[in-house]
């Protein structure tokens, strides 16, 4: 399909969701100024059409108020589906503004990250069809690669980045693994089956970032300062994140797993923001800061 044709379903996507509620001559009228339209009308049919294909490829239904005449965006799907969605908007948004955008490429600024583009397709395609795959490992700890073959139960992004997590035949135990980090990557004949019981959105329930543990989780208290503490509000660091304000500084309150990323991303605040609770947690803190303080 034509990126040029993504971009305007997207586009109608995304002005209905702005406006919450837009009439079809409204719609149209908006449609006109766009650079998508070339200057021509949108017609009913068209527009029909297009919104035929923006639930066949999104799921996204733009249904229509037959009291006002007016559409918008009906939250029909699961939570797992409105995510999905929802970062393919986002994203097939920003890459349509981008490529709008030649005219002042050298003034926008993007972020150097490792790709997940020549691997990401081929885990989803052995998700889709049940098949393991099979990979060399490159992990920072090690100097020689690992072969390993997994049999890939769910993908998650974080921090830019895509990870596979899957049940690992070699340890015998589900792991995560980086995506950039592969090479030789290749879908197996062998067939598998999940277990039923294995909920991927339970599998990083209590946990922030990609690492998880075998642990209870725990109660956690942070201290933010006021400044941060607006952060927290913005972008939660958890689900189970709640908020006690003071005058100069808001006591944060979670119940999650101690996790390597989560000490990463508390200390990567400094002062701003002190652990309170548990004393196991500020202890590991503590050391890993004389740790850090030593090479000074």
């Amino acid at each position: 399909m034509a990126r040029n044709q993504v971009a305007k379903y997207v586009w109608l996507i995304d002005t209905v969701e702005r406006r919450k509620r837009i009439t079809f001559d409204e719609l149209s009228q908006q449609w006109r100024l766009s650079s998508l339209s070339d200057g021509k009308p949108l017609s009913r049919r068209t527009f029909f059409n297009y919104r035929d294909a923006i639930y066949d490829m999104f799921g996204i239904t733009l249904a229509c108020d037959r009291a006002t005449y007016e559409y918008y965006i009906a939250h029909d799907e699961t939570e797992a589906q409105s995510r999905l969605s929802r970062w393919l908007l986002d994203s097939m948004s920003i890459n349509g503004m981008l490529s709008d955008s030649q005219d002042v490429s050298s003034r926008i600024i993007l972020e150097n990250v490792p790709s997940a583009r020549q691997h990401l397709p081929v885990v989803v395609q052995a998700m889709k069809q049940g098949l393991r795959i099979k990979y060399d490992y490159h992990s920072y700890k090690r100097v020689n690669a690992t072969h390993v073959t997994l049999a890939p139960y769910f993908v998650k992004i974080f921090k830019q980045l895509w990870y596979v997590i899957g049940y690992d035949l070699n340890d015998k135990r589900v792991k995560t693994y980086a995506l950039d980090r592969m090479s030789d990557l290749h879908i197996t004949g062998e067939k598998f089956t999940m277990p039923r019981d294995f909920d991927p959105m339970s599998f990083f329930k209590d946990c922030f970032g990609i690492t998880t543990s075998q642990d209870e989780p725990k109660d956690i208290v942070l201290r933010a300062s006021s400044t941060q503490a607006k952060y927290l509000r913005a972008l939660p660091l958890h689900p189970s994140q709640r908020e006690e304000v003071h005058d100069s500084y808001s006591i944060f309150h979670y119940r999650m797993k101690l996790t390597y990323d989560l000490k990463e991303e508390i200390m990567s605040h400094g002062s701003d923001i002190e652990v309170i609770a548990p004393p196991e947690l500020k202890a590991q803190i503590v050391t890993e800061l004389k740790n850090a303080l030593s090479n000074y």
